[in-house]
């Protein structure tokens, strides 16, 4: 595999110890590699521009700019369309995961992921998908929508097929194409097809933002049986 062919990331967080570790991680793989690495969101802006970045590992918690100002930013920038955000949080403490995720995130993962989880994640969003944990998602996001200042939602399921709801429901729950094929005995290139047909009706960029309107539609109720 040469240098153009390898996965291009940036590493954005404010603690020294992290972004080594990362890097050390990320530089073992070979099918990626770490281009530059930020401190500050601002700085992640920056380079994820100078760098030539295909994805950013963005903390939420930095100094200048925090990481969903860095997110929202890269995002509204066409210049930066292809570049992906996958952003870390302590989930304990963190509730502004979803505030990431609308601001133009991929997914994230929490900060004491195995390495092997780190490395697949990368590779997830990098490759166009959506990292979104079942049980840490809807845990998340529920409490963000029980929040007094959440919004209210911004559009629904409503002009889908019944199908489609179904593919929804089981996208917000964090299956992928294959997962969802498997539970409506579809095919994966048929479940491929809704997922990207729902997409285009309800305007959404990639299936992060479909988890969103599934819950704030209601289709999805937080904390309750996937069954």
């Amino acid at each position: 595999m040469t240098r153009s062919d390898k996965i291009r990331v940036l590493l954005a967080d404010d603690q020294t110890l992290v972004r080594a570790s990362f890097a050390m991680l990320v530089d073992s793989a070979p099918d990626m590699e770490v281009v530059a690495q930020a401190v500050t969101g601002r700085e992640a802006v920056e380079l994820a521009r100078s760098a030539r970045a295909d994805l950013v590992v963005m903390d939420i918690r930095m100094p200048d700019l925090d990481g969903i100002g860095a997110t929202r930013l890269i995002a509204a920038d066409e210049d930066l369309a292809g570049v992906r955000i996958l952003v870390l949080t302590t989930y304990d403490t963190d509730d502004h995961v979803l505030a990431a995720l609308r601001a133009g995130a991929s997914g994230f993962l929490v900060k004491d992921v195995r390495p092997a989880e780190l490395l697949d994640a990368v590779r997830t969003v990098a490759a166009g998908e959506a990292l979104l944990s079942p049980g840490p998602t809807a845990s998340l996001i529920a409490r963000v929508l029980r929040a007094p200042d959440a919004p209210a939602p911004t559009g629904g399921p409503a002009d889908l097929s019944e199908r489609e709801r179904q593919v929804l429901t089981l996208v917000a729950r964090g299956l992928n194409n294959t997962e969802i094929a498997e539970t409506l005995g579809l095919s994966p290139l048929t479940a491929k097809t809704h997922v990207s047909r729902i997409m285009g009706k309800l305007n959404a960029r990639d299936r992060a933002q479909l988890v969103i309107i599934a819950y704030e539609s209601g289709l999805v109720v937080p904390g309750a049986s996937a069954d």
